[in-house]
């Protein structure tokens, strides 16, 4: 084969000449791609290349290949590490005589650094800084690119073998920035630190919003004024990762001037040395700061429901106020389609985590309805019709929060009030008189909530107004009563959905304060280690296979129920021609859908939200419902390669099975019998409607129903609104028919007519995209 490419290169084959012209005439014909793969293909060399070049006198190209006299082929890498670590830094380079190197730190040679690698141990404070390396080769010189070390002054640690910097070179947080107090014309001064490689970028945030040129690693601040004051975080991002700090109060108090015996200026802490009755004046009139002993948040979007229509916006309401809420120093649960067991376990989860102090919120978003002003949430496997005994009922949550002496309960229900005129049941849960309520509904009593979708997915009515407020550094009544107004303003749903505030806060208690554990930190710390077993995601691996080839899998989480797994190729043998993992056989458990499995978009398996902060060039596959795993989750990773000396095209199977025990909310087991009785216990405790705070309307006052052992649906579709608005529509389930619109609805598989009615369910259509003729064709039939 060498000898037929010197043959080509030398003798100038003329047949194999003109074939490689003639491809001139074919569309995106090359005759040098030709030439080349040809002399490929009979096993030439580079030096075969040149010397046909040559021959030809084709000076520019042969320029072109030949080497350069110094070449550096390894760059440096910026790092940032933690003092008294080790400090490497590599510049490999070739050229046609031996290679000299010499390391520098800004302009200052390092002494006796004459090496490829700059290795500095143990790494120092003073070490930090910007460095290159240049390297000679006879009388040609180059430098390196720059490379800043950052050395992080940080106490740890550490077990035997174990480094702070993981085998991936993933980012790890190393400092955490700390709460402060300042007064007026003092200088604010924040720090935070990764470690990793590259070095990371930072991006500080004040109430969630990013501070301009705020992009060092210590944040500083001079002379502060009170508009300073605020929840800080910063975040911390390489090529491929990204991660955030906690987030810490800053306290900026005036300053307060006395007169005593003449003019003189005082701080706060010069008051008290003073003394006297004059300063309690001053201090006293002071706004006192609250404080949570600790956050917790229990967020639930049931959408896909098996007996009744199936929602979108649930997900995405649930998403967006998850990371919002985490802004906010919240532990989180956000869980997805819940049967009723599972529900009730995540409610007593929920109470675990809640103690004297704790500010607790709960979120749904889904099907639900309210009887004689108790609110009841709707499971994903609820009959239909539904009564009090499939569902669960929100002022029972209350009562068993109470219970906890909660410092703060909040319930936004983003569900419709309809009544439920299968439901006659009158639960009696006597609450407690405490001043730290605040319901927020998506809706008024006895009418629906709307939801906005279209082609993609979109937040609900109520979600869509409350995400732009709920970091505000307000009381939470004030900050519903913003979103309350903001929904006033919009068009589509004005005299069809208002939000409905009900509170009995007296103190100025806001989302925003600060956590101050006081005497029952050893208790935060037992609950956070309670909700931590619920997230903790499992460690991204690397596997080898017989053939050569190495896979990493990594993982990530949509919500405390959903799994993301992806897989990449990181090596592959050199006579490998294609090369692909795949993830199968997976616990019947989790009804895992194959056509939905590894897949070469987030978008294609169904990961719509996460998808932006995913690595790319990957296979995904998304695992929801991970209540429902029973037992430690194995699954298998599938490698087929094909080799470019086979013969065929047939692929080469290799197998690897992989247990990563039990991630997230699987933990917790959801999926058994309810095993704490309480929740159920106070949902279905009689009374009489009288002793109810507020009712819907009896069954006395619905004569003109028309009660039928059938469920129905009454759905505006999006068809009826083509000639409107381009065949997108506004559309609600109601309890009885409303819309003038001709229109069949289908129950348990018999068809009726519009006279039949339905218990109330939410509504879907995408009202960004109605225009404003037809919302003005949405009339109500009178009642």
């Amino acid at each position: 084969m060498a000898e037929e490419g010197r043959n080509l290169g030398a003798d100038d084959s003329s047949d194999d000449m003109e074939m490689c012209s003639l491809r001139v005439l074919e569309v995106e014909g090359s005759p040098s791609l030709t030439l080349l793969r040809l002399m490929g293909e009979r096993g030439c060399t580079m030096g075969h290349l040149m010397d046909y070049l040559q021959t030809l006198g084709n000076s520019d190209a042969l320029q072109c290949l030949k080497p350069p006299a110094l070449q550096i082929l390894i760059q440096p890498q910026s790092v940032a590490l933690i003092c008294g670590h080790n400090l490497r830094l590599s510049c490999h380079a070739v050229g046609k005589s031996p290679v000299q190197y010499q390391w520098f730190k800004s302009r200052e040679e390092v002494p006796n650094s004459f090496s490829p690698e700059l290795l500095i141990s143990p790494v120092q404070l003073k070490d930090a800084g910007f460095y290159i390396c240049r390297v000679n080769c006879g009388d040609a010189c180059e430098f390196s690119q720059w490379a800043q070390v950052d050395v992080l002054n940080v106490t740890m640690s550490y077990a035997p073998g174990q480094s702070y910097q993981s085998i991936d070179r993933r980012l790890k947080l190393a400092i955490h920035p700390q709460s402060q107090r300042l007064h007026v014309g003092e200088t604010l001064q924040l720090e935070c630190g990764a470690v990793g490689r590259p070095i990371p970028r930072y991006q500080w945030h004040r109430n969630g919003v990013p501070i301009p040129k705020a992009t060092k690693r210590k944040l500083m601040i001079p002379q502060v004024m009170q508009d300073h004051h605020g929840r800080y975080r910063c975040e911390i991002s390489s090529s491929s990762e990204r991660m955030w700090t906690n987030e810490v109060d800053v306290v900026i108090a005036p300053r307060i001037s006395v007169q005593i015996s003449g003019a003189m200026e005082c701080s706060e802490d010069d008051i008290y040395a003073i003394g006297g009755d004059s300063c309690e004046l001053f201090l006293n009139s002071l706004p006192e700061q609250l404080y949570a002993t600790d956050k917790v948040a229990l967020l639930i979007g049931n959408l896909s429901y098996q007996n009744h229509p199936q929602l979108k916006a649930p997900m995405v309401d649930v998403y967006d106020l998850t990371n919002l809420l985490r802004q906010l120093n919240f532990k989180v649960v956000s869980l997805l389609d819940l049967t009723e067991s599972e529900m009730r376990n995540a409610v007593d989860e929920f109470l675990l985590l809640l103690h004297k102090g704790v500010y607790g919120l709960l979120y749904y978003a889904g099907h639900g309805y309210e009887n004689y002003g108790n609110s009841f949430m709707v499971p994903v496997d609820a009959p239909n019709p539904y009564h009090s005994a499939n569902c669960l009922c929100v002022q029972s949550i209350l009562k068993l929060m109470q219970e906890k002496e909660t410092g703060l309960n909040v319930f936004l229900l983003d569900m419709c009030r309809k009544r439920n005129i299968h439901d006659e049941s009158t639960p009696n849960i006597v609450l407690r008189v405490t001043a730290n309520i605040v319901f927020g509904y998506a809706t008024c009593q006895d009418a629906e909530a709307f939801e906005l979708s279209s082609t993609g997915f979109t937040n609900g009515v109520f979600v869509k107004f409350l995400k732009k407020r709920l970091l505000d550094d307000e009381k939470i009544t004030v900050v519903l009563d913003r979103v309350a107004e903001d929904m006033g303003q919009f068009d589509a749903t004005k005299g069809k959905q208002a939000l409905e505030i009900r509170s009995s806060l007296s103190e100025r208690r806001a989302l925003t304060d600060p956590i101050l554990p006081g005497d029952s930190a050893d208790l935060v710390h037992a609950h956070s280690r309670q909700w931590a077993k619920a997230h903790e995601l499992p460690e991204s691996m690397s596997l080898n296979f017989d053939c050569g080839a190495q896979i990493k899998l990594g993982f990530a989480a949509e919500f405390s129920n959903v799994l993301v797994i992806y897989t990449h190729i990181v090596k592959k043998p050199e006579d490998m021609s294609f090369c692909q993992a795949h993830v199968t056989d997976f616990s019947l458990d989790l009804d895992v859908d194959p056509k939905e499995m590894n897949r070469e978009t987030p978008e294609e398996t169904g990961i719509y939200l996460l998808s932006s902060s995913l690595p790319q060039h990957c296979l995904y596959t998304r695992l929801s419902s991970l209540q429902k795993l029973r037992e430690e989750l194995v699954f298998t990773v599938c490698l087929q390669g094909t080799f470019a000396a086979m013969d065929d095209d047939h692929p080469i199977f290799w197998t690897k099975s992989v247990n990563i025990g039990k991630p997230l909310i699987a933990r917790l087991d959801l999926h058994r019998a309810v095993r704490r009785n309480s929740c159920l216990q106070t949902c279905m405790m009689p009374h009489s409607p009288s002793q109810s705070p507020c009712h819907s309307p009896g069954p006395e006052h619905q004569h003109y129903l028309h009660h039928g052992s059938h469920q129905d649906y009454n759905r505006l579709s999006p068809q009826h609104a083509q000639g409107a608005a381009g065949g997108c529509g506004f559309s609600c389930y109601d309890q009885f028919s409303q819309c003038d619109f001709d229109r069949t609805y289908e129950s348990d598989g018999l068809l009726s007519s519009s006279g039949k009615l339905s218990i109330p369910i939410e509504a879907t259509e995408d009202i960004n995209e109605l225009q404003a003729v037809f919302i003005s064709s949405l009339h109500l039939q009178p009642q």
